[in-house]
Order: C-alpha cells, then structure tokens, then sequence
C-alpha cells in the first residue's frame, strides 16, 4: 500500500513539473549561416609609397670631378649662347654664310682688274673698227669673248647678205670665212644678245688670204641689236 501510495505520489509531481517547464522554456533559433564566402577586397598598393619609403640612386657624374676631368666651357649639356650676327643653322654647313661676301668681294676685283664684265652702261650705237684696202680674194674673221664668258652671239654679215647667222663666244677663237666682192664690202658684225654678266664684247681678228693680219680690234659692252663694222675695199 505503501508502495502504491508512493507512486501515485511521484507520477503526480512528474507531471505538474513537465507542464510548468512546457509553458515557461522557448526554444532559441539556431543562427543562419549563408553557404557563401565573402569574397576579400584585394587591396591596392601605391606604388609611389612604396618608392617613397626607398633612398634614391644617383649615378656619379664624371664631368662634375675635376680629378678625373677637367672643366672647360664646352660642357656637355651647356647650352649655347644664343647672341650671334648671323643667321644660325644647326643643319647648315658654317663656312655658308661667309660664302656670299666672299663672292662679292671676289666679283669686285675682278671687275676692278678687268677680268669680269659689268653691267655698266651699254654701248647703244653702231661703231667702227676701221676702213681697209686689199687684194686678197677672202678675209678670215676670228672671234672670241675676251671678257668672262657669259653666252655673247654674234651675226656675220657681208654687203647685208649673211654669213654666219649665230655665232657663240667663248674662249677660243672661233674663225669665219668672207669671200670679198670687187671694190666696195661692208662686213658686220651684229651683237645678238648681251651676256648675263655685261653687254656684248668681243675680240676680232682679221687675216688675208694669204694668212697675214690685217687688223685686230674689240669691242666692249655693245647693246643687243646694235653693228661692230669693218670698211674693206677690194682692188
């Protein structure tokens, strides 16, 4: 009875204790996970930090010790002085711009001496170069310019017929033949052109048939157009 009684008892407290304890305990959710992993941020160096932080390397310059070389006032690097009565070229030859006063100077004497002709003034007439009797059956006319040679032409007439219709000066003596008419010849000889550094000149030989001189003359700075003549009476 005892026994019974005892159990009773004990299944009763059992009981209220598992009523009380089922309305007063809350569970507590378990924490949510999320299954993916957060990616790190990389972080970005600066680059000049890092080169801050680093002493600087400084190559040594020879041409700052004088121990190992001397200084001069052509330094590598020094810059030019930029102070100069000429035009300056980095690309031009330098003797170029001594060139053009140099020809000048050159031109002047030779001018002054006789070699070179000027553009002075122009002779703008017909001249003379003398009046002649002979009984040769032909003259031999030579021609040269005996100033600088600058393209001087020359036309060869005799009596208006022409002989030669352009003759070109240079150096040498260039020859013409003129069969002479019985009693009156009028040779000419027309300047064509002036040359580029002057007016017409030209030197001229004249020989009989029988290869004896006859005359030498020139003339100087003849304007284009105009007559060097030689009178020659054949007896």
């Amino acid at each position: 009875m005892k026994h019974l009684l005892f159990f009773i008892l004990f299944f009763a407290a059992v009981t209220v204790s598992a009523q009380e304890f089922g309305t007063k305990f809350k569970p507590i959710p378990a924490p949510k996970f999320s299954t993916k992993k957060k990616t790190p941020i990389p972080q970005v160096k600066d680059p000049q930090a890092q080169t801050a932080d680093m002493p600087s390397i400084k190559a040594p310059n020879v041409f700052d010790n004088t121990t190992i070389t001397p200084k001069s006032q052509f330094q590598i690097g020094e810059e030019k002085s930029k102070f100069s009565m000429y035009q300056q070229n980095d690309f031009a030859n330098p003797g170029d711009q001594y060139v053009d006063k140099m020809e000048k100077d050159l031109d002047k004497a030779l001018k002054d001496a006789g070699l070179r002709e000027g553009r002075g003034t122009l002779v703008k007439k017909n001249i003379s170069l003398g009046d002649f009797k002979t009984q040769s059956e032909y003259f031999i006319v030579k021609f040269r310019d005996f100033g600088a040679i600058d393209g001087d032409l020359v036309k060869v007439s005799s009596n208006d017929v022409v002989v030669a219709n352009q003759i070109l000066l240079d150096a040498n003596f260039k020859q013409v033949k003129i069969n002479l008419a019985n009693g009156f010849n009028k040779l000419d000889f027309e300047a064509l052109n002036i040359g580029t550094l002057g007016g017409n000149t030209a030197e001229i030989q004249v020989y009989d048939d029988k290869g004896q001189l006859v005359t030498t003359d020139y003339w100087d700075n003849l304007a284009a157009g105009f007559k060097a003549s030689i009178i020659v009476t054949k007896e």
